[in-house]
């Protein structure tokens, strides 16, 4: 029997998900006439959509394959990383969405660097070419980037993996998907698509932990991995990394819920203040569910795969195992797994693509035709992060972890301080991300980051030169 006759409902699964996304993307072409339309939804998002759109782009490729790889590889102490997650999600709706979404609203703010040029540009209107918005901008684009192509390798491994297909033929069909239904709907698009894409990946995280947890003996099989002498450092809080190490890791992560540009973005799209309250508690809970399912079967690994090289391809290797997961099981865990890549992906382009043009090419370009150049931006920003992903540098978690570093250091305080301090200054914003950028970078390349994770000290030190910078700003001008 061929895989295809095999692994129809598989097939079948993917031809019905991806007519949804064709149907999305022509609904968001119509509602997407204008680049408030095609930028933000024209903000009139409900809570309910724009929540799960919040987990659902968050939780990728990395959340399903990344993580649960690290968990095997470090233990219990991983969760820190989870919990910290779920937290941050909580405190991201409650005290970054409501003033981000009314400011974002009455600045007209389309992009993070337009917030930040109408919060710090002291001019009666921001400047479309002052380095603040053309730094950010080249900030946002670049930490896409690496995200993208992440994501890229870990939806190419998995068609390889899970429909045998080539690693290049698995990226380039991912590309050919994404880039159409983003490039034609926008944000409506995206939006409808995360709903979708967000209810697969909860049942999908359920069915993987009830049927990893099964085939490992049961949940109490836990015990029996701390009876293995050469698995008690899975328990240990320093046992596979050193927990400041981890907890650095961790923050960084946590972090992007705080300042990451497609997160935040969402916040732009919400219709009011209750919408943003609704929001809340279903991104927050929906990130549980999927976060508590999915970081145990690293863990629960340790009883069912005896060697393990390549730690992201655990789940892979599980959700293709006969005696783990039935057929049924498989063929719909197949396109969850897609689901969550294509869910982060999405989000990503739009909104590097948006900052890219609106941003960067526009104030040196005006044209008439923004939704084609920023279509334009899209389809060529993706087939650059699809070419470098033939040939990534580092794992998934590495790759996203370093850009989820570059947008705390560079967007933490500017934001963060921007929502709730009336002090501050467009060269206080530019001194902190250089002073951020320069000590990450520098701690990586001392390699001091295995005693001490960067985002340590390249946060504090561009929170430090933010409010010093500041407040001789309002010295001065006093």
């Amino acid at each position: 029997m061929s895989w295809y006759s095999q692994h129809w409902i598989a097939l079948l699964l993917l031809a019905g998900y991806t007519t949804a996304l064709f149907y999305n993307a022509y609904l968001g072409g119509k509602a997407s006439r204008g680049m408030a339309g095609y930028y933000v939804g024209n903000r009139e998002m409900g809570g309910a959509v724009v929540g799960i759109s919040f987990f659902a782009t968050f939780a990728s490729t990395n959340t399903y394959i990344g993580h649960a790889g690290k968990a095997y590889e470090y233990g219990v102490a991983w969760f820190t990383m989870a919990i910290l997650l779920v937290l941050f999600s909580w405190m991201s709706w409650r005290w970054i969405g409501p003033p981000l979404r009314r400011f974002a609203s009455e600045w007209d703010a389309l992009t993070i660097p337009d917030f930040l040029g109408s919060r710090y540009i002291k001019e009666s209107h921001p400047v479309a070419r002052h380095p603040l918005l053309q730094t950010s901008a080249v900030v946002i684009v670049f930490a896409s980037l690496l995200y993208l192509l992440a994501i890229f390798k870990g939806a190419g491994h998995l068609f390889q993996m899970f429909l045998d297909v080539p690693y290049e033929n698995g990226v380039g069909l991912t590309l050919i998907i994404v880039v159409l239904y983003t490039s034609v709907g926008g944000f409506v698009s995206v939006v409808r698509t995360d709903v979708l894409q967000g209810t697969l990946m909860l049942l999908g995280s359920v069915i993987i932990f009830y049927f990893v947890t099964r085939a490992a003996g049961g949940i109490l099989a836990i015990g029996e991995i701390r009876a293995i002498p050469e698995k008690q450092f899975l328990f240990e809080l320093n046992g596979g990394i050193p927990f400041a190490v981890l907890l650095g890791i961790s923050l960084s992560g946590a972090l992007k819920l705080l300042a990451d540009p497609r997160q935040l973005s969402r916040f732009y799209s919400l219709k009011d203040d209750k919408a943003v309250r609704q929001g809340k508690w279903i991104a927050t809970i929906g990130l549980a569910i999927v976060l508590f399912c999915l970081f145990p079967i690293g863990i629960y690994a340790h009883l069912i795969l005896p060697e393990v090289t390549d730690t992201d391809l655990i789940v892979p290797s599980l959700v293709n195992d006969s005696a783990v997961f039935p057929l049924w099981a498989t063929d719909f865990l197949i396109v969850s797994i897609l689901a969550a890549a294509m869910s982060s992906m999405d989000s990503v382009l739009l909104v590097a693509a948006s900052t890219l043009y609106k941003n960067l090419v526009a104030p040196f370009a005006s044209s008439s035709r923004e939704l084609l150049w920023t279509r334009t931006a899209i389809i060529g920003f993706s087939v650059a992060a699809a070419a470098l992903a033939l040939n990534p540098p580092g794992d998934i978690v590495e790759i996203t972890i370093f850009s989820g570093s570059l947008y705390a250091v560079c967007f933490f305080p500017a934001v963060i301080f921007g929502l709730y301090w009336d002090k501050g200054s467009a060269s206080a914003v530019l001194g902190s991300m250089l002073v951020g950028v320069t000590t990450l970078i520098s701690w990586i390349a001392a390699d001091l980051r295995h005693s001490l994770h960067e985002v340590f000290p390249a946060l504090l030190l561009s929170i430090v030169s933010y409010c010093l910078l500041s407040i001789r700003a309002t010295a001065h001008s006093d």
